[in-house]
């Protein structure tokens, strides 16, 4: 592994490796305790028929292990786990792309449960840029789609709780805070907005680019609801803010050399994030100092292509997976 720390101590190395016969987008870990290092992967293949595939470490081979793959109409914008550690819950994969979809996860198969549409008198739909399933309440799902619209559905009867025009333009993202009812967006119009499903008559922007440069994604603190991040288009900067003092980041993580692609917090701690880049890198950052600046990570990864995706595990706290090209590593951090 050609791993760096700029603190003295040294890391537990630890790499598995898995190559996948396409290149790899959405990525998504598995939460249930009975399925520890399983992990969803999307292709993103450019023509209409791409594939999710599900692979699972093998702990006696130390080997990732092909589990099955299926048949998924354009790339996986995302996809992600049903949110819950419980090995009772049903096993649930969701994905977006042109539709939000369900699938029934067996234990070699994969069923398709339901396709959510709302636009049933049209063949056209606009499609979904992202979608967040709301940890505090799993029957709701929000998604951001490029109509400039958040759509937030009812997981259990695949129907619209209510959808709304979130931003003047493309909306590009969304998440949930830990308060069930609080989420937030953003978009081309370079805005970070929040929202309330008690008062959708009003909305709070958070932060807006001073170039009106698009903002890509957003990623929610799992600890600490106050504090969000986002990066904008073709950005090298990772930006901190604390909702409880709107406009003004906090932090700006600067040590990036080309475009952020993606960026998760840590599912156990309040102060540490991981960011990944064009630069075929991904940093751990300690943001306990905020609002001082952050000048360099505590840990630094070189990988041998750019990195597309970053996920941090909520099962196995010490793990991260990232896919660069057709390769998916997870890695000890």
């Amino acid at each position: 592994m050609n791993m760096s720390r700029t603190s003295s101590s040294q890391p537990q190395k630890d790499l598995y490796v898995y190559k996948a016969p396409w290149t790899i987008f959405g990525t998504a870990w598995s939460e249930r305790k009975d399925q520890p290092f399983r992990l969803a992967l999307g292709s993103f293949i450019e023509e209409y028929a791409n594939k999710v595939s599900i692979v699972q470490l093998n702990e006696q081979s130390n080997e990732f292990k092909h589990v099955t793959t299926f048949e998924h109409p354009y790339p996986t914008t995302k996809i992600q786990w049903y949110p819950s550690s419980a090995t009772t819950a049903s096993d649930l994969l969701v994905t977006s792309g042109d539709y939000l979809r369900l699938y029934q996860v067996q234990e070699t198969s994969v069923v398709k449960q339901s396709v959510f549409n709302n636009n049933t008198n049209s063949e056209y739909c606009a499609p979904l840029t992202s979608f967040d399933w709301n940890r505090s309440e799993p029957s709701i799902i929000g998604t951001s789609s490029i109509d400039t619209t958040c759509t937030i559905w009812d997981v259990t009867t695949a129907r619209t709780i209510t959808q709304l025009i979130a931003h003047d333009k493309e909306v590009y993202d969304i998440a949930f805070a830990k308060n069930k009812d609080v989420f937030a967006s953003v978009g081309a119009d370079g805005s970070m907005r929040m929202f309330d499903l008690r008062n959708l008559e009003h909305s709070t922007i958070l932060y807006e680019t001073p170039d009106n440069s698009p903002l890509l994604r957003l990623s929610w603190n799992k600890k600490d609801p106050n504090y969000l991040a986002t990066f904008a288009m073709d950005s090298k900067v990772v930006t901190i803010l604390d909702i409880r003092v709107p406009s003004l980041p906090v932090a700006q993580l600067k040590s990036h050399t080309d475009s952020i692609n993606s960026m998760a917090w840590a599912p156990h701690s309040s102060c540490h994030i991981i960011t990944a880049s064009d630069d075929c890198r991904a940093m751990v950052w300690d943001l306990s100092n905020i609002p001082q600046n952050i000048d360099e990570p505590i840990l630094a990864y070189n990988a041998k292509g750019e990195i597309n995706q970053v996920q941090w595990s909520m099962e196995q706290m010490d793990w991260v997976a990232l896919t660069h090209n057709s390769t998916l590593e997870v890695l000890r951090v």
